[in-house]
C-alpha cells in the first residue's frame, strides 16, 4: 500500500489542482487506484552469433548514456516538484503545538523508518516510538469496511457510462471529493514506561481519529524485554505470560489504564501529532531518496 502523499507523485500532473491537505487527508488505497498505472512490456530477444570480440562493446559504454541523462532529468523534475510541495506546505499546527510543548524529546534519525519520543515522569522512564512503515503496509479496508464500496467506485465496475467522456479536470474534482473527508493513517504506538529494579509496562496501542486505543499491555520483570532491542530478548519476552486483551479487561480497569496513560503524557495531543509528524518525515525521507538516488545516477 501507499503512503499518504503517494497519490500526489503517481497520479498525472494534471491533478495538480488537488490541494495538499486534501491529500493527506487521502485513504491511500482508495486514491492511488484513481491514477492511471503504467506498463511496458518488452519483447523477447533472440540470440545472436556474435564474435569473440563483441563484448568489448559493452565494456566500452560510455558512463552516462541517454538513458541515464534522461532518468537524471525525471528525478531532477520529481526533485523539484517535491520541494515545491514541502515548501508551499505549512508546518501543521499539531505539529508545532507538541514540539514546542517541550513534553517529549524526539529522536528522529534522517534515513531511519522508527521515531522516538522520550520523556522523565517522576521516577519512570518512558518512550513511545512509531515508524512509516505503517504508512507504507496501511490497508484501509481493515478500519472502514465502506473503503471496499469506494474502491468499486474509482475501478469503474459500478462506473456508468456517460464517465468515458470526463476530462483530466473532471477527474480531479472528483478524487478531492472523495478523500476531502477521510482520516489519517492509523498509526502504531510501542510505549514503555519503567522504573529503575521494577521492570516495565508495555503497552502497544494505535493512534486513530485523534484517539488513543490501547490493544495490548504487558509487564516485564526485566525492562530489556519490552525494547526487544536484540533476537535473543526478543524470544525471551514471547515467553512471558502476555496477560488478557486489553479489551477483555474489566471496563473500569480499562477506564483506570486508559487515565494513567494521559497523566504520563499518552493524550490526544500525542494521537493527532504522531500522523501528521509521520507524513511530514515520509516527505523529508522521499525527497532525501530522490536526491541520493540523482548523485548515483550522475556519478
Amino acid at each position: 500500500m501507499m503512503s499518504m502523499r503517494a497519490f500526489a507523485r503517481s497520479a498525472p500532473r494534471a491533478l495538480g489542482g488537488l490541494s495538499s491537505m486534501a491529500i493527506r487527508r487521502s485513504s491511500p488505497a482508495t486514491v492511488a487506484r484513481s491514477a492511471s498505472i503504467l506498463r511496458s512490456s518488452f519483447a523477447s530477444i533472440k540470440p545472436q552469433q556474435t564474435s569473440a570480440f563483441s563484448t568489448s562493446l559493452f565494456r566500452r559504454a560510455p558512463a552516462n548514456s541517454e538513458v541515464d541523462e534522461e532518468l537524471s532529468a525525471k528525478l531532477d523534475s520529481e526533485i523539484q516538484y517535491e520541494t515545491e510541495v514541502k515548501e508551499n506546505e505549512p508546518e501543521p499546527a499539531s505539529v508545532k503545538d507538541f514540539l514546542e510543548s517541550g513534553l517529549f524529546e524526539v529522536e528522529d534519525i534522517a534515513g531511519k523508518e522508527e521515531v522516538t519520543l522520550r520523556r522523565t515522569y517522576g521516577n519512570e522512564k518512558i518512550t513511545v516510538t512509531f515508524s512509516l512503515a505503517d504508512l507504507a503496509n496501511y490497508d484501509p479496508e481493515m478500519y472502514d469496511e465502506d473503503a471496499a464500496l469506494a474502491d468499486e467506485d474509482i475501478d469503474g465496475s459500478r462506473a456508468p457510462a456517460s464517465q468515458e467522456g470526463r476530462t483530466a479536470g473532471d477527474l480531479a474534482d472528483e478524487v478531492e471529493d472523495m478523500v476531502g473527508g477521510e482520516a489519517p493513517v492509523p498509526c502504531r504506538l510501542n510505549i514503555v514506561i519503567e522504573k529503575d529494579g521494577k521492570g516495565a509496562l508495555n503497552i502497544e496501542a494505535t493512534a486513530q481519529d485523534g484517539g488513543i486505543m490501547v490493544d495490548n499491555m504487558y509487564y516485564y520483570a526485566d525492562a530489556a524485554m519490552a525494547h526487544s532491542t536484540t533476537a535473543e530478548v526478543s524470544h525471551k519476552a514471547q515467553d512471558v505470560y502476555p496477560g488478557p486483551p486489553f479489551g477483555s479487561l474489566d471496563e473500569d480497569l480499562q477506564v483506570l489504564m486508559e487515565r494513567y496513560l494521559e497523566e504520563r503524557g499518552i493524550t490526544q495531543a500525542l494521537a493527532v501529532f504522531v500522523p501528521d509528524y509521520m507524513d511530514m518525515k515520509e516527505q523529508k525521507e522521499y525527497l532525501a531518496w530522490l536526491n541520493n538516488v540523482k548523485s548515483f545516477v550522475d556519478a
